[in-house]
């Protein structure tokens, strides 16, 4: 049976980071991840595996969104996720 683990967390981008490095840097798991953010009263969906769901969410710094992510590698996937929206200085 497949894991499924969510967490909600702060987004904290540097400038240096983009989009893309976190796409390809979450391709290497088997899991589903799903980033969720509230958009004026709609929640806005997208798999982390696709660019352009990424490109649409429009991340920005101080933005609150619900990673989700379901798989056998859950756990792993949600921290590398969490570690590239929350960078430790």
């Amino acid at each position: 049976m497949a894991n499924k683990v969510t967490k909600t967390i702060q987004v904290f981008i540097k400038e240096s980071q983009t989009i893309m490095e976190l796409s390809q840097i979450i391709q290497q798991y088997d899991s589903e991840i799903l980033l969720k953010k509230n958009v004026n009263g709609s929640v806005i969906e997208a798999n982390l595996k696709s660019f352009l769901g990424l490109i649409n969410l429009r991340l920005h710094d101080g933005d609150e969104v619900i990673v989700e992510c379901i798989g056998e590698d859950a756990e792993q996937a949600l921290g590398e996720v969490e570690s590239f929206l929350q960078p430790k200085d």
